[in-house]
């Protein structure tokens, strides 16, 4: 029998995808990447056993997930039009990285996924597994079966006795991690219908969160984040406190039409609390302490960071050289920003930074301001000058 490492989630593509592989000659070996999302992993393993896996791997990757995947998109300022923060789209690269040294580790022919053909999470995995391991094949459960709707998935699981959580009822397409949490399908494909409370986890409705506003401190060092109202964190560790007090405060929610990378459009619910509180700060503190043309460049740079992840392009040469760059400009990106959270809205109240390149003195319109107003006269010539006929 071939060997085929699958990326397991314990979900209904790919727990039926173990079953769809084993009938078809494979000898399946499940690997679970745990990048935070809080589950019964050791169910989850039980259950990729009983339909059928011939082993199970399950890592910790959260510490990788949140130093190396996480902070440098963070740093860049990388959102995908404005609006997603790429939780699952910076996953993606870091399981198929593992994915791949377990076959080399296990001598396996193959790799498999349970993305669809019209999603991007295909082209992360599949470029990560050819810029990774050249010529090994790959194998897409889910573009090639004989199923055409997620019910008909939900019978199969159901006529082999494969244990899955979704019924049709509830047919979402829930993807978690340390950093966020993706929901799509059912209801929400008519993008004219409110999302209904019940897709949300992370985040409590904004209308009944606390009637009080929470302030929180995030102190950076380098662009990134290393204590929580004066307290020193871990990274993973920040990030799951970030998403608890978000939550509670209903930060985070985003409901998106977005373009994918093959090409229609597609409608997205997030929840981002952390990712939200973080790129807020970050984001401020860039304000305080960059030059103009820096905070402006990078700005636009930070767009094209943000598309090489959304493309599943972390591997490559271009990506890398971005990394050099913004690992430059976050030097000075060390201080303190403060926060006011309070029913969905996160808004900078405060920052400070002995980095900062902002001056009372000539910002002020106080007794203190130095600033010779007359040189405006001869700057507004010379800036009008070239437009002159």
């Amino acid at each position: 029998m071939k060997k085929v490492v699958l990326a397991y989630s314990g979900g209904l593509d790919t727990s039926c995808a173990i079953k769809w592989l084993k009938d078809r000659g494979y000898e399946v070996i499940a690997f679970m990447a745990n990048v935070g999302q809080r589950e019964n992993f050791a169910a989850i393993e039980k259950r990729a056993l009983q339909t059928g896996a011939k082993r199970v791997y399950c890592l910790d990757l959260q510490k990788e997930f949140a130093t190396d995947y996480i902070f440098p998109a963070l740093k860049a300022g990388a959102v995908y039009e404005n609006k997603y923060l790429l939780a699952t789209a910076l996953s993606r690269p870091l399981i198929a990285k593992h994915q791949v040294q377990i076959a080399k580790k296990e001598k396996a022919k193959a790799v498999a996924h349970g993305c669809t053909g019209k999603g991007n999470d295909q082209v992360r995995f599949e470029t990560t597994f050819a810029l990774l391991a050249p010529g090994i094949e790959i194998v897409a459960p889910v573009r090639i079966w004989e199923f055409r709707t997620r019910g008909q998935e939900i019978d199969y699981a159901k006529r082999n006795h494969i244990p899955v959580d979704v019924t049709k009822k509830s047919p979402y397409s829930i993807d978690t991690n340390l950093y966020g949490r993706s929901i799509e399908c059912g209801v929400l494909e008519d993008p004219w219908t409110e999302a209904p409370e019940e897709v949300y986890h992370l985040t409590v409705d904004p209308q009944k969160a606390p009637n009080k506003p929470t302030y929180v401190t995030i102190e950076f060092v380098g662009g990134i984040p290393q204590k929580l109202n004066k307290k020193a964190y871990s990274p993973v560790a920040l990030i799951h406190a970030l998403n608890k007090v978000g939550g509670q405060n209903g930060v985070g929610r985003v409901d998106s039409i977005e373009n994918r990378l093959v090409g229609i459009k597609s409608r997205e619910i997030y929840e981002n609390p952390a990712g939200t509180i973080l790129h807020t700060a970050h984001q401020e503190l860039e304000m305080l302490v960059l030059d103009r043309e820096t905070l402006h460049f990078k700005q636009m740079m930070a767009q094209k960071y943000a598309e090489l992840v959304y493309y599943g392009l972390w591997e490559t040469p271009l990506k890398a050289q971005l990394d050099a760059y913004i690992n430059q400009t976050q030097k000075n990106v060390t201080g303190t920003v403060r926060l006011k959270l309070y029913k969905g809205n996160c808004t900078v109240v405060g920052r400070k930074s002995r980095y900062s390149r902002y001056k009372e003195k000539l910002a002020t319109y106080g007794e203190k301001d130095i600033f010779d107003q007359r040189l405006a006269e001869g700057f507004l010539r010379l800036w009008s000058m070239p437009y002159q006929k």
